[in-house]
């Protein structure tokens, strides 16, 4: 798979994966989408985003993840 429209400048936010080169991190995104935040509603904090930019940076964490061994507490 091929992310398009993230981008990793070393120069620019430390290197965190942005979207299209904005200093937006995927991580900021991803997080908004995990407090529920709408995709409306993300758009209206950032202008300059798109819809697809949302859903990419979704799947982005999505494959970051399967290549990360996270810690995590056992369940009961």
């Amino acid at each position: 798979m091929t992310f398009d429209r993230i981008t990793v400048d070393p120069d620019q936010m430390g290197g965190v994966p942005c979207i299209r080169g904005m200093r937006i991190p995927v991580a900021t995104v991803v997080g908004m989408v995990a407090d529920k935040m709408s995709t409306e509603a993300i758009l209206r904090a950032f202008p300059d985003l798109e819809p697809e930019d949302i859903t990419q940076a979704l799947r982005y964490a999505a494959e970051a993840v399967l290549d990360q061994e996270l810690p995590l507490r056992r369940g009961a």
